[in-house]
C-alpha cells in the first residue's frame, strides 16, 4: 500500500502514463483509418466506387476498434520509439496478425451483408506493419539523431575491441551517454583476419596486431574491452604494445557483472586481477553441494582475506551451521554484519578466539561438533616471523597440530589446511613452520578417519599486507614505489581463486594429499609495479620512480610450488594437481614438534637450528645489500 508523500508522487506519475497511453491511442486512430481506406483504394486499382466506399466506412470502426485492442493487448502503446528494437517489430507483427485475425472472424460471421474482400486483409495487415514501423524507426532515428548533436569535438577518440555483440551493446550504451564523453571511431577484431564492415556505422578498422598503427592513424586514446572478451595473457600484451604510443586500456564490466549489482556502469581502469597469465580456475559445484550442504562447517581465521572470502563461498551452498573462529574482535564484527546481509536465514556463530589456545579450541570443538574444518588462521609476513621465530613455531606449527588432532579426536570428517608455495624448499622460518605442519597433516592422515589435506598456493592478488595495496598506497602518494630485487618473481592468484581451489580440493581430498593449482607463469614484480603506474595514467621514471631496497631476511627470489622429491601427479580437476611425497611417521614428526615446543622461548637461532634439523631442505636465503637503483 502507497501512503503520504508516496501516494502523492505515483498519482501523478500514474496520471502522465494514462495521459500519455491515450494520446497514443487517439494518434493511431487516424493512422488506421489511412491504411484501411489505402487498402480498399489498391484493392480496387484506384477507385472507389459508391458500395465499396460504403463498405470501407460501415467496417472502419470495427477496423479501429480491432486493431487498437490488439495494439493495447501486445503492449505496443508501451514501448517507447527511442527504444524501438527487432523485438518490438515483431511485437508489431503479432499484433497486426491479431487483429486481422479478429477482423476475418467478425466479418465471416457478423458482416454477410457487407463482406470485405480478403486481398484488403491482407494489404491492411501488410501496411499496418510497413507504416506504423516506419513511424517507430523514424522516431528512434529522430532521437539517436539529436543524440549524436550533443557530442563535442572534445570527446576522446576511442576503439572498441570485440566486433560482436557484446561490443554492439557497449556501442549503444556510449552514444546514448553523451557525460562519458567518448567517440567510437571504430572496433578493434581479435583476429587480423577478420572481415571488414561496419557495425552501427562504426566500422571494423583491423586487429590487434595493428593497434598501434590505427591508433596513431585515428588519434585514439583509449582501447575499451568488454570484461571477459579477452583472456589475461592478451590483455597483459595488449597493455604492453599500446602503452609506448600512450594509449590506455579501460574494462567495461560484464552483463554478469552488472546483473549482480558489483560494478559501477563507468569503464574502469584494468585492475590487477585482468592480468592473470593464465584462464581462472573452473569449479565442479555439484561435487562441492555434495560435500558442503547440511554440514557444520568452521573457518579459523575468518576474518583474514582468504578466510572471509571462504566464509563468502560457503555462503552459496547450504550449510546447516556456518562457525567463523577468529582472534580479530573488530575483524569478526565486520564480517558478521556482511554475512548476514548476503544470507539473512544462514546460521552463523561468530566466535573470538586464539588457534594457539589450546582450552578454547577444545572448547568450540566439543560446543559445535564441526564436521568439516577449514583452517586458514596463520601468520604470513616473511621478515617479521624472522624477528619473532618462536610466535611462528606456535601460531603455524603448534596451532595447526592442535586443530588436527581435535578433528582428530572430535570426529570431523575433512580437515583442509591452507598452506604457501614458502614451505616448498624452505628458506624462511614462516615457510618452515608452514612445511612442518604440512608433514605432521600428511603423517597423521594415514590411520585417521578424518580426511586430512592441505592446498598449496601462491601470493594473493590484493590481500590485506600484499604487495598490490603497498603498491597503491606508494602511487597515491607520488612515489616511490619500493621493489626488493629487479629479479624477484612471485605466483599469483586472485582472492577468490584461492578460496575456490580451497573448497574444491576439500572436496576431492581422499586424505594426506597435498594439492596445488597450477597457476602459469610467475610474474615479475617490477613488472607488476610498471603495470599499475601505468594503469594509473602514470609514467614510470617520470611521474613515479621504482626504487630497489634490496631482499629482506628470509625473502627468496624464485617461489616453488612443487619441492625436491615431490611428484606432481594430475587429478579430475585439469587446473589441480598433486604435489606427492612418501609421508613421514607420525611418531617422528610428533617426537620433532614436541622439542620445538620445548624451546620455543629458547634464543632465535637455537629455534632457527632446530627447525633445519627437522626440515633439511631449509636453507637461508642472505638479505642482499639495499640498493637504490631507479626504473626508468
Amino acid at each position: 500500500m502507497i501512503t503520504g508523500s508516496n501516494a502523492c508522487s505515483a498519482k501523478p506519475r500514474y496520471s502522465r502514463y494514462r495521459y500519455r497511453l491515450a494520446a497514443l491511442v487517439i494518434a493511431g486512430l487516424p493512422v488506421f483509418a489511412v491504411i484501411h481506406f489505402l487498402a480498399y483504394w489498391l484493392r480496387f486499382e484506384g477507385g472507389l466506387w459508391n458500395d465499396e466506399f460504403r463498405k470501407s466506412t460501415i467496417t472502419l470502426g470495427i477496423v479501429l476498434g480491432a486493431k487498437t485492442t490488439a495494439f493495447l493487448s501486445f503492449r505496443i502503446y508501451q514501448s517507447w520509439n527511442r527504444y524501438v528494437s527487432l523485438h518490438d517489430l515483431v511485437k508489431l507483427a503479432q499484433a497486426a496478425t491479431a487483429s486481422s485475425v479478429l477482423l476475418a472472424v467478425i466479418d465471416y460471421l457478423f458482416l454477410t451483408a457487407h463482406s470485405v474482400p480478403r486481398s484488403v486483409f491482407l494489404m491492411d495487415w501488410g501496411m499496418t506493419i510497413l507504416v506504423v514501423g516506419s513511424l517507430r524507426c523514424a522516431g528512434r532515428l529522430l532521437h539517436e539523431h539529436v543524440q549524436f548533436g550533443r557530442w563535442s569535438s572534445d570527446d576522446a577518440p576511442v576503439f572498441i575491441v570485440g566486433p560482436n555483440d557484446a561490443g554492439e551493446a557497449l556501442l549503444r550504451a556510449i552514444r546514448r551517454s553523451p557525460n562519458l564523453h567518448y567517440n567510437v571511431v571504430g572496433f578493434i577484431a581479435e583476429d587480423d583476419d577478420c572481415p571488414k564492415g561496419a557495425i552501427s556505422g562504426a566500422p571494423v578498422v583491423g586487429g590487434l596486431s595493428q593497434i598501434c598503427h590505427l591508433a596513431s592513424q585515428h588519434r585514439v586514446s583509449e582501447v575499451l574491452i568488454t570484461a571477459g572478451e579477452l583472456s589475461g595473457q592478451k590483455v597483459r600484451e595488449l597493455i604492453s604494445t599500446v602503452r609506448r604510443g600512450g594509449v590506455s586500456v579501460k574494462v567495461l564490466p560484464s552483463y554478469e557483472q552488472l546483473l549482480h549489482g558489483k560494478v559501477d556502469l563507468r569503464p574502469r581502469t584494468v585492475s590487477i586481477e585482468d592480468l592473470l597469465h593464465r584462464e581462472p580456475v573452473q569449479l565442479n559445484p555439484r561435487e562441492l553441494r555434495e560435500w558442503l550442504d547440511d554440514r557444520v562447517l568452521l573457518v579459523t581465521g575468518s576474518a583474514g582475506s582468504i578466510g572471509s572470502e571462504i566464509c563468502r563461498q560457503l555462503l552459496q551452498f547450504s550449510p546447516k551451521k556456518l562457525v567463523l573462529v577468529d582472534q580479530s574482535e573488530t575483524g569478526q564484527f565486520f564480517l558478521e554484519r556482511e554475512l548476514r546481509a548476503l544470507a539473512p536465514d544462514q546460521d552463523i556463530e561468530v566466535c573470538i578466539g586464539d588457534v594457539c589456545d589450546s582450552l578454547r579450541m577444545h572448547q568450540l570443538f566439543f560446543q559445535y561438533k564441526p564436521e568439516i574444518v577449514f583452517h586458514a588462521a596463520a601468520y604470513k609476513h616473511v621478515p617479521l616471523m624472522e624477528s619473532n621465530p618462536e610466535e611462528a613455531v606456535k601460531n603455524i606449527t603448534l596451532a595447526s597440530r592442535l586443530l588436527a588432532d581435535l578433528s582428530d579426536r572430535h570426529g570431523v570428517q575433512s580437515f583442509v589446511m591452507i598452506s604457501t608455495d614458502k614451505a616448498v624448499n624452505p628458506t624462511s622460518v614462516m615457510g618452515t613452520c608452514k612445511r612442518l605442519a604440512e608433514l605432521y597433516v600428511q603423517a597423521l592422515a594415514v590411520d585417521s578417519g578424518c580426511r586430512f589435506v592441505t592446498v598449496r598456493f601462491g601470493n594473493v592478488l590484493d590481500s590485506a599486507g600484499s604487495v598490490v595495496p603497498v603498491f597503491r598506497e606508494q602511487i597515491a602518494c607520488g612515489g616511490p614505489v619500493t621493489v626488493t630485487h629487479r629479479d624477484m618473481v612471485r605466483y599469483f592468484m586472485t582472492i577468490p581463486e584461492a578460496s575456490q581451489l580451497v573448497l574444491q580440493a576439500g572436496a576431492m581430498g581422499k586424505g594426506g594429499e597435498i594439492f596445488v593449482l597450477d597457476m602459469g607463469e610467475p610474474v615479475p614484480i617490477v613488472n607488476l609495479a610498471e603495470d599499475m603506474i601505468r594503469l594509473s595514467g602514470l609514467r614510470v621514471g617520470e611521474d613515479i620512480e621504482i626504487e630497489f631496497t634490496g631482499t629482506r631476511p628470509g625473502e627468496k627470489l624464485f617461489e616453488e610450488l612443487h619441492g625436491d622429491g615431490e611428484e606432481h601427479t594430475s587429478t579430475s580437476h585439469p587446473k589441480i594437481m598433486i604435489a606427492a611425497s612418501a609421508p613421514r611417521g607420525l611418531g617422528q614428526i610428533r617426537s620433532s614438534i614436541d622439542r620445538l615446543t620445548q624451546i620455543s622461548t629458547s634464543d632465535k637461532s637455537e629455534i632457527a637450528a632446530l627447525l633445519a634439523e627437522i626440515v633439511p631442505e631449509f636453507q637461508r636465503e642472505q638479505p642482499t645489500i639495499p640498493l637504490r637503483c631507479i626504473a626508468a
